[in-house]
């Protein structure tokens, strides 16, 4: 049979595709033959065009690829013209055009399942499905393996011809007549495929019409035929495209569209949108495990891991997938070295992939220039020319979860619009405020680069992804690589205007550091432009402020290096990074070399700028608080009150940097011992910053929390526990719930009610909190660790020694991992959980654990600072829990001595050591030192800590016992009665420290004769200890004991 002999009439145009070899043209020519073989139609044409996203096996080089022994692609540039030959009734079923062959080691796809029940299912009404998905994803051959499959539908075409094929539902009759594979990237292709298939199908061809009228010829035949037919429309551009082209909706008939577009138009009651994803891992280990091997080749060695590793690399996009195992095969290399070229910014991608007559799968494109037809449409959108700008952004920042806040400040606007005014389109966009880039612009680009799949844009999360070969590409785009300078600050910038100043969102803040990371990796110096960007010191701090102490330091350590290299070792910023860094290492546990570091960091400041700058003052304020902490409270008061002097001079009176002079001066004071001084500093800069910053600033906030704190170490307990109470509702309102002040006010809270008696109600909030801290910060925060030791502390007040020791133990090793070993508050765990094996009744292993505490903090902290003293009172006391009373009272005589020349006589330390040398000497047998000793200690403390400080009414209470050993029990009673009045006033009846006063006046009672007294004033307190403590509490069973004791002498 030979058919009507078609012509063109050539119109000159451009190609931007490969040309192929010509052939002959004779025309175009029907094969026959038997049974239900499909019929293929082919043409000679002088080009054919290559279009497309030149997906995985999309077969846009059709050499090879066609459809049948020798068939071609069909492609019709304008005018037809019929000539003599008569037109011959094909042999059904009949295939016009060319479906491209399988891919190479081809991974089927549930989605193909998907794809079947959608257009086979009679019953639904959606008659057309738009495929859609970025470059190099697969849509082609997606749609490729449901037309071959629907061509040859003979009941379950599951596994069919070896295409991984699809399940069927079981009938041959839903099998195609007509297969119709078109080219769809513009109208006119659309238009002669539709004309080439008028003259196959349409009783007498299409004699005497030109393309428009047989193509149009065409969809009426197709509106109107019995016959089963499928149109696959491939690679079209936009919806726009098919005006006026789009298949009839009849039953018989059904349409599939490839697209790299997903705008809403696509979308209707009778088609819907099918996205096409990514491989999924197992997928992609699979494929490169197939395409790696190939036949005489060099057997490969490649594991799983690293399988798995190069497909997380590429992103698993088939396209990638398939160009790096050809380059690995063409190569020769194995996997871990091919990752590490890729993994080398300086080399670009197009290098690490075959050159284009290497290609796989007859593709066309190399996977880094697979997206710059999209990229060159997006272009075009409304508003025009931003879109490539806003990928440029895009592509320096972190693939995932891109904030779109973050892409649409003023200084990727600003970027933006100084690119379009560069292009020459600013007069021709009609954007809003005569053509300057807004808001709306930047969110309608985002739209524009979505609806093109470039990259994902969730508008509920308001967040952007971009695969990371996408951002590859752009990168190393010629446009990419010129306008990095600019590119680098716009989008540091744009970091910087997003981040918030205080970070209630810590998972926000995270994501921040994430693309900030990411950027700094893309930056190439420009971050370093006469000056460091102010994103470099954010993200550290940022860092820091999140727990990564150590992670902070190390960050800054490393920019102190590059700030040299780029600025010098005398600019400024680079002083500011060896601040930072010097900082962060004293918060990771390096006190002795943070102090060394400042003091060298003040000879410098004080050498290039001067003795009253504010970064010079600065340091010297950090030299001051760091000598605090390393023991030299002393050395820090005179240093802090010399520098308040120069700032009130320098700044004046109400200059943030003077009042958080005067907060460090305060609580150096307490420190100190001074107590009162320091309350008093406190409530004098508080209603300074409350006239100066207003109530809701930072750091009226926290000198609040300052003065709660000292309010509690003052003994008023009651005031302490009110005003973080309230501290707590303003930063609920103000910060957030959150945030790390807020939660840290929640920890002062419960331990200041524990502290006031509700040991209870302490183990429940710190249960609490521990669980939000977890959630919000992380289980290895620093803040989360010390919720945990405070947890254990109040469990062991509830009673609960052996669950407080367990908690002590796993603590431990946690900040052991976390912190190591030097840490201080590892040291601190240490100390807790000596305490608690002494508490749980191993009293040698607790002095073990002491001793050897002592010796690394006498290395590392040094003989004077507070904690090794106050490692040394504890060693006293269980030496002498051990039954070395001697050697307890001899070691606490020495540690006194050298408290009085660290801290002084008035120190809460010193005076604690006082108690404890009273008690033991009366332990040994000297009641009436022990009495006098007291009675010495009870007088100081009354005047430095006040009639009413807990520790003063200890003091009563140990002398009103020793008066009774003593044999004043009468004395002894009527001082435990009034002890009992003033607890009972300050810290309430529930208090655990006025239980305990009325455990000792009842045994008192008993003492002086009245032991039915005793009796009942134990059953009594009891029962109150049942209520307050719980039955199995150590004080509750000893009252038992006692109550049993006196009723067999009653």
């Amino acid at each position: 049979m030979t058919p009507s002999r078609w012509r063109r009439r050539q119109i000159n145009e451009a190609s931007s595709s490969p040309q192929e070899p010509g052939v002959s043209d004779g025309g175009p020519e029907l094969s026959h033959s038997a049974g239900r073989a499909p019929m293929s139609v082919e043409s000679s044409p002088s080009r054919v065009r290559v279009r497309g996203d030149g997906a995985l096996g999309a077969g846009r080089d059709i050499k090879g690829n066609a459809f049948g022994d020798g068939s071609k692609a069909i492609y019709i540039e304008h005018q037809i013209v019929q000539e003599a030959p008569p037109w011959q009734e094909p042999t059904w079923p009949v295939l016009i055009g060319v479906v491209p062959a399988q891919a190479g080691y081809y991974q089927h796809r549930p989605q193909i399942e998907q794809l079947v029940e959608e257009l086979e299912d009679s019953s639904t009404s959606e008659w057309c499905l738009v495929i859609t998905g970025t470059g190099g994803v697969g849509k082609t051959q997606l749609a490729a393996e449901y037309a071959r499959t629907a061509l040859h539908f003979e009941g379950d075409l599951h596994g069919a011809g070896g295409d991984g094929g699809v399940p069927g539902n079981g009938s041959g009759s839903r099998a195609v007549e007509l297969l119709l594979w078109v080219n769809a990237t513009n109208q006119q292709a659309i238009t002669d495929a539709y004309a080439l298939a008028a003259q196959v199908v349409l009783p007498g061809g299409a004699a005497g019409l030109d393309a428009n009228q047989a193509a149009q010829r065409f969809l009426a035949w197709l509106r109107t035929t019995a016959r089963r037919w499928l149109v696959v429309l491939d690679d079209a551009t936009a919806p726009s495209t098919l005006t006026g082209l789009w298949p009839p909706e009849v039953s018989v008939g059904r349409v599939l569209v490839t697209t790299r577009s997903r705008d809403a138009a696509w979308s209707t009651e009778t088609r819907r949108l099918l996205q096409v994803c990514l491989f999924t891992p197992d997928q992609s280990a699979a494929y490169l495990r197939r395409a790696l091997v190939r036949p005489g080749c060099p057997e490969r060695g490649d594991s799983d891991g690293e399988i798995a590793a190069l497909a997380d690399d590429l992103g698993h996009l088939p396209l990638a997938l398939a160009q790096a195992a050809a380059y690995l095969v063409d190569t020769g290399r194995d996997i871990s070295r091919y990752r590490s070229l890729l993994a080398d910014r300086a080399r670009l991608l197009a290098h690490l992939v075959p050159d284009i007559g290497g290609l796989p799968d007859a593709q066309t494109r190399t996977v880094n220039a697979v997206w710059d037809i999209s990229l060159a449409l997006a272009d075009t959108y409304r508003p025009v020319g931003l879109a490539r700008p806003m990928m440029e952004i895009s592509a320096v920042l972190d693939a995932s979860a891109i904030p779109e806040q973050v892409l649409t400040t003023s200084a990727v606007r600003s970027y933006l619009n100084a690119i379009r005014a560069m292009s020459g389109k600013v007069n021709t966009v009609g954007a809003s405020d005569g053509g300057v880039v807004d808001e709306v612009d930047a969110e309608d680009t985002l739209r524009a680069l979505h609806r093109l799949n470039l990259l994902d844009h969730d508008s509920n999360a308001r967040t952007v992804r971009v695969h990371q070969l996408i951002q590859r590409a752009v990168r190393e785009h010629e446009s990419g690589r010129k306008r990095l300078p600019q590119v680098v600050p716009a989008s540091a910038s744009a970091l910087v205007e997003s981040w918030p100043e205080i970070e209630r969102d810590t998972a926000f803040a995270l994501i921040l550091r994430t693309h900030a990371d990411a950027l700094i990796g893309h930056s190439s110096g420009f971050l370093w432009q006469g000056s460091a960007h102010p994103v470099l010191f954010r993200v550290g701090r940022s860092r820091g402020e999140a727990g990564e102490v150590k992670g902070a330091a190390k960050y800054f350590e490393r920019l102190v290096g590059d700030a040299r290299d780029a600025l010098g070792p005398d600019h400024p910023d680079t002083l500011s990074f060896r601040h930072e860094n010097a900082y962060w290492r004293g918060r990771a546990g390096g006190i002795a070399e943070t102090l060394a570091a400042y003091e060298q960091l003040l000879i410098d400041r004080l050498r290039v700028q001067g003795p009253d700058h504010s970064d010079t003052l600065t340091a010297r304020n950090e030299v001051a608080f760091w000598r605090g902490e390393s023991g030299d409270v002393s050395g820090a008061i005179a240093a802090t009150e010399e520098l308040l002097a120069d700032r009130l001079r320098v700044l004046g009176t109400d200059h943030p940097h003077t009042f958080a002079t005067r907060g460090n001066l305060a609580g150096l004071l307490g420190e100190a011992g001074d107590v009162a001084g320091a309350v008093n500093g406190y409530e004098d800069l508080l209603a300074d910053r409350l006239r100066v910053l207003g109530p809701d600033h930072q750091d009226t906030l926290t000198t609040r929390s300052q003065l709660a704190h000292l309010l509690g170490e003052a003994g008023d307990v009651a005031g302490a526990v009110n005003g973080y109470e309230d501290l707590l509702a303003d930063r609920l309102r103000v910060l957030g719930p959150d945030h790390q002040d807020t939660l840290t006010t929640r920890n002062n809270l419960a331990a200041m009610r524990g502290y006031a008696g509700d040991a209870v109600g302490a183990v429940s909030a710190f249960g609490d909190l521990l669980t939000d801290l977890e959630r919000v910060l992380g289980p290895d925060h620093p803040r989360t660790l010390s919720t945990r030791g405070n947890l254990a502390f109040w469990r062991a007040e509830v009673g609960d020694v052996v669950g407080s020791l367990s908690a002590y133990e796993d603590l431990l090793a946690d900040r052991l991992r976390v912190l190591g070993p030097d840490h201080p508050d590892t040291l601190a765990s240490r100390s807790d959980l000596a305490g608690a094996q002494g508490e749980t009744g191993d009293v040698v292993g607790a002095v073990t654990s002491y001793e050897q505490l002592l010796t690394d903090r006498l290395r590392k902290l040094g003989r004077d600072h507070p904690d090794t003293l106050a490692t040394r009172s504890n060693l006293a006391g269980w030496r002498g829990e051990a039954g070395d009373l001697q050697g307890a009272i001899a070691a606490t005589e020495e540690l006194l001595i050298d408290q009085l020349r660290v801290l002084g006589p008035d120190h809460p330390d010193t005076l604690a050591s006082r108690n404890n040398l009273a008690g033991r000497r009366g332990q040994a047998g000297d009641v009436a030192a022990a009495v006098a000793a007291y009675e010495d200690l009870l007088a100081d403390q009354v005047r430095v800590l006040g009639a009413d400080h807990p520790s003063t009414l200890a003091t009563r209470g140990n002398l009103a016992g020793w008066q009774g050993e003593a044999g004043d029990v009468s004395g002894a009673l009527l001082a435990q009665t009034n002890l009992l009045a003033d607890r009972m006033r300050v810290l309430g009846p529930d208090h655990p420290e006025t239980l305990s006063t009325r455990h000792n006046l009842a045994e008192l009672q008993g003492q002086a004769g009245d032991a039915a007294g005793a009796v009942i004033a134990y059953e009594e307190l009891l029962a109150d200890m049942f209520r307050i403590l719980g039955p199995r509490h150590p004080l509750t069973f000893d009252t038992f004991c006692q109550m049993q004791q006196w009723k067999s002498q009653a």
